[in-house]
């Protein structure tokens, strides 16, 4: 009889659990066709559900055993641009509108609103407390008017969310207050000593969301001195912010490490900060691209920071009669053009003619030009390559095996790389026009 009502009572559990949706509408109607949603963690992600977008509209059912947490919706590609993030907490219905302009506004779900309406609310006021500073104002009573409603505003969402899992973003995103009137430059101090007081990184539903990187993140490029100061200055002081972090990120796994100096990386190297860049790679990123869950991220990621804007170009050598010729001691040039073609690829075959017919009248001392060519032998590249004398000539045996193939990354013919003076690498244009018109600059 126990038997009986044990399993009676797990079916009753099993049916009993409801199915919820994510629904609602997508505009322009006829930009968007499907949406997809992934179950997030710390580090990776998974495939829950999918459904298509008809007219603007549409419901996605998340199955019955999904688990509570965050949740992103991808509506196109690439689809680490094109989405955004939901809390989806087991209990209620998600309802939202999309606009291209506009972003994502929620029409039904507690956890979802009330992150909305927090972050909206909070900027607001802190963006006051910024204008007060940035104004120089000096006004005590509208100071501390200014810290009431920052404070008030602040503890009121954090009871509002009790017992939501939105609250780990609020509490996490609790602000500097300042408890009296201080000037700008103890507030800047203040906040950047304070950052890190509520900021929970090991906090797994913090993790899995953009929140805690993005955190991290600001930490490190904006809390800077105030004070003017040199580029290496800067330098000097986002590579300290790094430590920091670094410190603070001492107990979470590697894995999650990991995707935030990898973000790090990608924005030091987007803001041309190539010394920072390398320090990024090489003290924290290096040795943690092993603990990624994605098996080939140690080799894309020493590919990306090998080959990316701003890194020294590889170097390569050639024979030239008996002379052995190196791409470091190439000298006196304002830009070199490194080209990675074939003999028997009919658009290198279209595009390096017209390349060296407008490079011809160039000098030397602005351009000089490295032809790789990717061969499996020189039958076809020795008459092809003598056509192109303004060129220097390599020959990669092996094709796309070889060193050179590998060490450039090199999937297609003809690849271009334009380099500066140092022979850094400022460009990676996509046809021998775009080479033209950088140069035309």
């Amino acid at each position: 009889m126990k038997k009986i009502l044990l399993a009676s009572a797990l079916l009753l559990a099993l049916f009993g659990r409801a199915q919820h949706r994510i629904s609602g509408s997508f505009s322009p109607a006829d930009t968007y066709n499907y949406l997809l949603a992934y179950r997030l963690k710390a580090g990776s992600k998974s495939f829950i559900a999918g459904t298509k977008i008809k007219d603007g509209k549409f419901s996605l059912q998340i199955p019955a055993n999904a688990e509570k947490g965050m949740y992103r919706l991808v509506y196109a590609v690439p689809q680490d641009e094109f989405y955004f993030d939901v809390i989806y907490n087991g209990k209620e219905d998600i309802e939202l509108s999309f606009d291209a302009k506009n972003g994502v506004h929620f029409t039904a779900s507690e956890e979802n609103m009330v992150m909305t309406s927090y972050f909206h609310d909070i900027g607001k006021l802190i963006g006051q407390l910024i204008d007060f500073y940035i104004e120089g104002k000096s006004d005590k009573k509208e100071f501390e008017k200014c810290t009431a409603q920052l404070r008030a505003t602040q503890e009121a969402y954090e009871k509002r969310s009790e017992n939501l899992m939105v609250q780990n973003f609020i509490r996490a995103n609790r602000p500097y207050i300042p408890a009296k009137y201080e000037s700008a430059q103890d507030y800047v101090a203040h906040k950047k000593e304070h950052y890190f007081d509520h900021l929970k990184v090991d906090n797994e539903v913090l993790q899995a969301s953009d929140f805690l990187s993005d955190k991290l993140r600001n930490y490190v490029f904006t809390a800077l001195p105030a004070a003017p100061r040199s580029s290496n200055e800067t330098e000097k002081a986002v590579q300290d912010n790094i430590r920091t972090v670094a410190k603070q990120l001492a107990p979470v796994a590697d894995a999650y490490k990991f995707d935030v100096f990898h973000n790090l990386w990608k924005m030091s190297s987007q803001s041309g900060f190539n010394e920072t860049t390398d320090f990024i790679y090489d003290t924290y990123l290096k040795s943690l691209a092993a603990a990624s869950k994605d098996p080939n991220k140690a080799r894309e990621v020493a590919i990306e920071h090998r080959l990316r804007i701003g890194a020294l170009a590889p170097d390569m050598e050639w024979k030239e009669g008996s002379a052995t010729r190196k791409l470091s001691t190439l000298e006196k040039a304002d830009n070199y053009l490194l080209v990675f073609w074939s003999s028997t690829c009919s658009h290198c075959l279209k595009e390096l003619p017209l390349l060296h017919k407008e490079l011809k009248d160039y000098p030397e001392s602005k351009i000089r030009v490295v032809a790789i060519g990717l061969e499996d032998d020189k039958t076809t590249w020795t008459p092809e390559s003598a056509k192109l004398p303004r060129f220097e000539h390599a020959i990669a045996l092996g094709k796309w095996e070889s060193d050179y193939a590998t060490l450039y990354d090199i999937h297609q013919t003809p690849t271009y790389y334009l380099l500066d003076s140092k022979k850094h690498i400022i460009a990676k244009p996509k046809s021998d026009k775009e080479v033209v018109e950088l140069l035309r600059r």
